[in-house]
């Protein structure tokens, strides 16, 4: 407490006094008449020849005069503030003049930071993102927060849609330099090779940054998704090399890690995804069809799976089958059939012809 009563008393807001004696050491013939003639600083009387009197800053008082001018009572071993020419005690002081800090709550005494409408001690008044002392690197006002100054910019550049260089804390307007997975402005660096400042364009190997000539001579591969080096495995595919982790499905952006990928106008999908949105389906065993397709009863089929569903040999298009139950049948398992099954299929195979053929029109009627 003393330590921060004493940076309170430097800063000049008021004089603190611990002075409770009796008056100086005098002549013996002249203290006599000294106190004959003083008079209490307070209540303006006299003092009695045996009277202890309270000595302080050249000013007496009686002792039960010596008090706070709040409270009224004598000061707590002698310890007082004073304020505009009155005394205080600690308690009164702090409730009457101290401010009290916005962050914990407690009164300030000593230095004050007067910001955001409140005051703070300086310890208090801190960065509402990353917690810094404000006190004396100063501060940016978003959103209502207290911020520093990086801070601010990050969330700026946040709003913004924008990288924050990493480096001087600025908003990055133009494509920025990803160094260690971190955005920089560029010219913030030059290349380890050559020395020539960099551009966004510049590579990073085993931890140094090259421009992009320097890069090439080197000869060391560059992903095409990234275009980062590629130090270890690479995936050649869609004329260009890949990290095995960035070699993804155009549609659900999972990578391949080895197995099996299908093309299409330069981009790379699963199985999956080829089938929902460009394959033909075996109707059969529900897979892309990856060679020639069999179009029969409407439906798309591999070669191998086209085959009679009750004895599962295997047709071509100029075998002989009949539709039965949405799959084809061979003619010898056919010819087993019932009767009247038989008749039913036939009806409904001759009512099926008729529906797709097209309606004649009566050019002298119309």
């Amino acid at each position: 407490m003393a330590a921060r009563l004493g940076a309170l008393a430097a800063s000049g807001l008021y004089q603190r006094r611990l002075h409770r004696q009796s008056p100086p050491p005098a002549a013996p013939g002249n203290m006599s008449d000294a106190l004959a003639n003083a008079v209490c600083q307070r209540c303006q009387a006299r003092f009695a020849p045996a009277e202890r009197i309270v000595h302080s800053s050249g000013e007496l008082y009686h002792e039960h005069c010596f008090v706070c001018a709040q409270c009224f009572r004598p000061f707590p071993e002698g310890l007082f503030y004073e304020f505009e020419g009155r005394k205080y005690c600690e308690h009164d002081f702090q409730m009457l003049f101290a401010p009290c800090c916005g962050s914990c709550g407690e009164f300030i005494i000593g230095r004050v930071i007067k910001a955001m409408n409140n005051n703070w001690h300086p310890g208090c008044f801190r960065c509402e993102l990353c917690d810094v002392e404000l006190a004396d690197l100063g501060f940016v006002k978003n959103a209502g927060r207290h911020l520093c100054r990086p801070c601010h910019n990050r969330e700026k550049a946040k709003g913004l849609g924008k990288y924050i260089c990493q480096r001087c804390h600025l908003v990055i307007d133009e494509q920025p330099l990803m160094f260690r997975n971190d955005a920089y402005h560029a010219d913030h660096f030059s290349c380890t090779h050559c020395g020539k400042e960099l551009t966004a364009e510049a590579r990073e190997l085993k931890a140094e940054l090259y421009c992009l000539p320097c890069h090439d001579k080197m000869g060391i591969p560059i992903c095409g998704a990234c275009r980062r080096p590629i130090e270890g495995r690479v995936v050649n595919a869609l004329g260009k090399q890949w990290h095995v982790e960035h070699f993804v499905c155009a549609k659900c952006e999972k990578p391949f890690l080895g197995h099996r990928h299908y093309e299409r106008k330069g981009l790379a999908y699963c199985e999956t995804h080829y089938n929902q949105l460009f394959g033909d389906v075996c109707y059969n065993c529900s897979h892309v069809i990856e060679g020639d397709v069999v179009s029969a009863l409407n439906k798309a089929w591999c070669v191998s799976c086209f085959s009679c569903s009750t004895c599962n040999s295997k047709l071509t298009l100029k075998n002989k089958f009949v539709e039965f139950d949405m799959k084809p049948v061979c003619k010898r398992c056919y010819e087993k059939f019932p009767l009247e099954l038989k008749k039913r299929l036939k009806k409904l195979s001759e009512l099926t012809s008729r529906k797709a053929q097209p309606k004649s029109v009566d050019l002298n009627s119309a």
